[in-house]
């Protein structure tokens, strides 16, 4: 069985993994946890084998001292000892100042993620970037009810509650994609609720930055914004630099830009994106986002033409 559970200690929800500095400090403290636990359990069987096996008479003032000591001061020590260890590690995963500042939003069921760009603050969704090797704070609220913040193989996890505003922070270490999840439970789709975090050396993400927060490139010709336009996408959607302004649903400035579709579930693919839209509860149970089965053939066909130019 023991080959079976080590496929658990692998892919890109590894918290084992420790890409991040806050991930190595939680993982150090898991080790010692665990071994700590083994220490303990072999000492109790095997004083317990002891006292089974030796019928040798014992002084209730020993007895008396070694409960005392044994029993009482012991586990006391070593159970303060680790309780302020991992106060230490919370202080540090939950300071106020970092290198950048994220803002992330927990809805139903998927991640608005606000950056402050260079001409001001700027929004996207479900993918979220950061810079290797530097520090970054999340300030974290939720829209409709607890959700909780995690990308395990960085850091530990942070509830995020309507009305207050929590904070985390994340130092990855290691380029690559890690995955990110809802890590409380929020209602039917919670277990589609996830997103991409992609470490990037620092100059690639000031690159990528500047390029996130530039307005989207659109024709006034393209077929598919016209058929955006009247089928009224603009009013749930927002692309930056027209008239699609809708906060309720993912800004959609560079969408084609993201890795994954549907919160971090499906790969960015026309063939997904056209499922997406014509089929969307199928595809994520209970999302709030309407389908569209009436579009089809070049409607459909240029709409997702469309929506895969939003690099």
């Amino acid at each position: 069985m023991l080959p079976l559970v080590l496929t658990g200690c692998a892919g890109r929800h590894n918290w084992l993994a420790s890409a991040g500095a806050e991930a190595q400090a939680v993982e150090d403290l898991f080790w010692v946890l665990i071994l700590g636990a083994a220490v303990i359990w072999s000492l109790v069987i095997g004083l317990a084998i002891y006292a089974h096996q030796t019928s040798a008479p014992r002084k209730e003032p020993q007895a008396r001292r070694f409960i005392v000591w044994g029993g009482a001061a012991l586990p006391t020590l070593v159970v303060g000892g680790l309780l302020i260890w991992g106060m230490v590690i919370l202080r540090d995963i939950t300071a106020k100042e970092g290198d950048l500042t994220v803002r992330v939003d927990g809805e139903r069921w998927w991640w608005r993620v606000i950056y402050d760009g260079p001409d001001g603050p700027f929004t996207t969704a479900n993918e979220i970037r950061l810079p290797q090797g530097q520090t970054t704070l999340f300030r974290l609220t939720a829209d409709d009810v607890i959700h909780s913040f995690w990308v395990p193989a960085l850091g530990g996890k942070m509830d995020m509650i309507p009305g207050r505003e929590t904070s985390l922070t994340l130092t990855p270490l290691e380029q690559g994609n890690w995955g990110g999840i809802c890590a409380e439970y929020c209602g039917g789709a919670h277990a589609l609720m996830r997103f991409d975090t992609i470490v990037m050396p620092p100059d690639d993400f000031r690159t990528w930055l500047a390029a996130e927060a530039a307005p989207a490139e659109i024709a006034a010709d393209d077929p598919g914004w016209q058929v955006f336009l009247d089928e009224g996408c603009g009013a749930c959607h927002t692309l930056r630099g027209t008239e699609a302004q809708g906060p309720v649903g993912p800004d959609l400035t560079h969408m084609a830009s993201r890795e994954r579709l549907g919160a971090g579930i499906y790969a960015m693919t026309p063939e997904n994106l056209s499922r997406w839209i014509t089929d969307t509860d199928r595809m994520k149970p209970e999302v709030d986002m309407p389908a569209y089965p009436h579009l089809s053939g070049a409607e459909l066909e240029a709409l997702v033409t469309f929506l895969m130019s939003l690099e």
